[in-house]
């Protein structure tokens, strides 16, 4: 008598039950179980959670925030636009304000503890850069550049000695100024960024997803 077979496995089950076909008993083979002879059991798999795609602002000063909801909208990918004080964000599906609590870290905290597999944080904040590059987002800066493990190293030893440097009174020459051809660099390295991780295997959704508070 042929033996029903459970379902196949769910992105969320480890597995099920197996068919054993022209079994003589009523008992059903598991995936744990020696199969009958002649018959191949194939183990039960698991299907890992594609990471969700979505875009963290370091939004304070950040000049490139209409681009990044350009893309993002392009995409249908959700924004967050993290910032230590209230600012105006275009009131549109997809694009969430979050005012930080009170502390000199609390917005950089707050992405850090969201960043991972499927984020993309755009900052020109070089310690933040290096933390989030470590939790495994994808880091833009305004004018384009991605920071990656092999190259923040490189700019945080140039960050502090520049830092070493102004605290000894020596004149620095600051960083360059922004202008349109760093702009069009940030767009072409978010749309990159963005098509890249969505052939990984990242999915889009929207801002409000449930798992980001």
């Amino acid at each position: 008598m042929a033996m029903r077979a459970a379902g196949p496995a769910t992105e969320r089950s480890g597995g099920g039950l197996v068919e054993a076909c022209g079994a003589s008993s009523g008992a059903v083979a598991t995936g744990l179980e020696s199969p009958p002879s002649g018959f191949a059991v194939t183990p039960p798999t698991m299907s890992p959670t594609a990471p969700r795609l979505r875009i963290y602002i370091d939004a304070d000063a950040c000049p490139v925030k209409d681009e990044t909801y350009r893309v993002a909208a392009r995409y249908g990918v959700g924004v967050f636009v993290v910032a230590n004080s209230p600012i105006l964000t275009p009131r549109a599906t997809g694009i969430e304000r979050v005012v930080a609590a009170a502390g000199p870290d609390a917005a950089d905290d707050w992405i850090v503890e969201r960043a991972g597999p499927g984020a993309i944080v755009v900052t020109a904040d070089i310690p933040l850069a290096s933390r989030c590059v470590k939790a495994g987002a994808d880091v833009l800066a305004p004018t384009g550049k991605r920071f990656s493990e092999d190259s923040i190293g490189m700019a945080l030893a140039t960050r502090n000695l520049m830092d070493r440097l102004r605290e000894t009174g020596q004149a620095t020459s600051g960083p360059k100024a922004f202008g349109p051809r760093d702009r069009s660099n940030f767009l072409g390295a978010l749309d990159n960024a963005v098509t890249r991780l969505k052939r990984a295997g990242a999915t889009t959704g929207g801002a409000r997803g449930g798992s980001e508070r």
